[in-house]
């Protein structure tokens, strides 16, 4: 009740010695059982794991699509409200003496870099392109596939997938966290984002069953995004001159090749999250976000800019204007030719992209709430939203608008669109340059693929390991941060080597859909706990935690 100060004590039992010292055994082991039960069934019995798989996607596409594109606009609403509204745009994310602990810059960096930096590598170029051969427009006629008039409807998709939506899906998990872990003291752990509804019963199953439901999405969530990169990874190092051992005749990698890939990525990330967000990650970060920089000068320079930055333009103000419709329209097969061709491709974009986001966003989601106190809500959303967005925005247009360019006007045909989504950057490189600068450029694209995989990798590691400690948020217990490192390592190297990223983004889309329904009881405990503490605070009732 309002008359009443709030929640401020979750008693998580840890346990105090032994292997487990520190770590919450009810979350910790169960999510070690299912994460490894998960890597023996796709390794051992690849073909029933498959089929299982795929039916139950099946399943989950045709009963939950409506699901997915609601609830991922009810997120972005209530983040852009939150934030615009005068007396919640104020509230800080933390006491009123705390300060933040990171620069803007190293904050940016580590939150752009572990949201989406690999996924936008590889798909700064390869989802222009695919939507400039055929988007919903070009399925009811309204543009033609691989033409002119079908520029600006191909960006309004790439931004809807990777822009606002997407963000909104990690902002609402951090922001719920660092509200109740940094204003009430309590764990910064998943379930204490749901005490406004649970209140002290989440100390017990309810509560380790929300944290193994987050802990096993962000192992599917970041594994989809590990299984782009290092596919890309190890196109990159062929071309720079690795050989062709790391590839298969159709391009995509070898099983040697994935071996190498995640030993060399998996270990450095390892030896990242020992160091701890601090340094190791913060340096990476920052690394990152330099040679993010350089390589969009690059495309700046020596891309189509003009034709980029039109795109841009275009897409962006479509886009804007288009967003409330796209944001509620969903696609049923109706037994015609363009009703089941439009549900089929939301099925296989729109509602994937919302997956995969909702799957990340509680390793994003604790990621950003670890890295934000002190700062307003206002400051977190138009960091953790409207920024990073645009920086996609400028990276899809510079890149993929390059791209586009050579296709459409450069002369290259299909030189770009034919080749697999993880080797477009490193064509359309050579089609720009000579082959010795080509090279170079190609080299620091690896070079910042792996800074990326790292980032992503020890950052996911770092909070799968907060998660399973009730919220603790030093790194300790070394040997759980080794596990998960090499628990990563397996899931995302046995789902390529049986199923390629088929197998990955099936898991993961199942993975998603429990923690969708945790996301949606995060927004309703939080609507709920600031208009509560609104009333507290004007009836004069404690609603912030006084350090003792």
């Amino acid at each position: 009740m309002a008359n009443t100060p709030p929640l401020m004590e979750l008693d998580i039992e840890t346990a105090d010695r032994g292997f487990y010292s520190g770590f919450a055994k009810s979350v910790a082991i169960p999510s070690k059982i299912l994460v490894s039960a998960l890597i023996v069934w796709a390794i051992t019995v690849p073909d029933n794991a498959a089929a299982v798989l795929n039916a139950l996607n099946g399943a989950m596409l045709k009963s939950f699509a409506s699901w997915y594109i609601w609830v991922v606009a009810l997120f972005l609403i209530l983040c852009v409200v939150l934030a615009v509204v005068p007396t919640t745009g104020r509230l800080k994310l933390g006491l009123p003496e705390d300060r933040p602990e990171f620069s803007r810059f190293s904050w940016f960096s580590m939150m752009f870099g572990a949201g989406i930096g690999i996924g936008m590598l590889t798909f700064a170029t390869a989802e222009p392109m695919y939507h400039f051969a055929t988007n919903p427009n070009v399925i009811m006629g309204e543009t033609t596939g691989s033409g002119a008039d079908n520029v600006t409807a191909a960006y309004v998709w790439s931004f809807l997938h990777w822009g606002f939506s997407a963000w909104a899906c990690y902002a609402l998990v951090g922001l719920s966290l660092a509200y109740f872990s940094y204003r009430r003291n309590l764990p910064l752990t998943v379930r204490s984002t749901l005490t406004p509804l649970f209140g002290a019963r989440l100390s017990g199953p309810i509560g380790h069953v929300v944290d193994i439901v987050a802990v096993v999405a962000t192992i599917l969530g970041v594994a989809q995004t590990l299984g782009f990169g290092v596919e890309q990874f190890v196109a990159g190092l062929n071309r720079v001159g690795f050989g062709d051992w790391i590839i298969l005749a159709d391009g995509k990698p070898s099983a040697a090749g994935i071996v190498v890939a995640l030993v060399v990525i998996l270990g450095a990330s390892t030896l990242s999250a020992l160091s701890g967000v601090g340094k190791g990650i913060k340096w990476l970060s920052n690394l990152n976000m330099g040679l993010s920089f350089f390589l969009l000068a690059f495309f700046i320079l020596f891309g189509s800019s003009f034709f980029g930055l039109t795109a841009l333009v275009n897409g962006l103000v479509a886009y804007v204007m288009e967003l409330p419709a796209l944001l509620f329209t969903v696609n049923h097969a109706d037994g015609t030719e363009t009703g089941d061709a439009l549900a089929a491709w939301q099925g296989g974009w729109s509602v994937f992209y919302w997956a995969w986001w909702i799957a990340f966003a509680p390793f994003v989601g604790v990621f950003l709430a670890r890295i934000s106190r002190g700062r307003s809500i206002r400051e977190y959303v138009l960091g953790a939203i409207i920024v990073p967005s645009l920086m996609c925005f400028v990276w899809f247009t510079l890149v993929g608008g390059t791209a586009i360019d050579l296709t459409l006007n450069g002369g290259v045909g299909d030189a770009i669109s034919s080749t697999g989504q993880e080797s477009q950057l490193f064509v359309m490189l050579d089609l720009m340059l000579g082959s010795g600068m080509a090279w170079v450029m190609a080299a620091i694209v690896v070079v910042l693929l792996l800074t990326y995989l790292v980032t992503t990798a020890d950052s996911a590691i770092l909070i799968v390991n907060t998660i399973n400690a009730a919220g603790e948020e030093s790194p300790k217990g070394r040997m759980h941060i080794v596990f998960w490192g090499v628990a990563l390592s397996l899931v995302v190297g046995g789902l390529l080597l049986v199923g390629g990223l088929g197998a990955i983004r099936t898991a993961m889309v199942i993975g998603a859909l429990p923690f969708s329904f945790v996301m949606f009881l995060m927004s309703v405990a939080l609507i709920k706990a600031i208009i509560k503490d609104s009333i507290r605070e004007r009836r004069g009732v404690q609603n912030l935690h006084v350090e003792a």
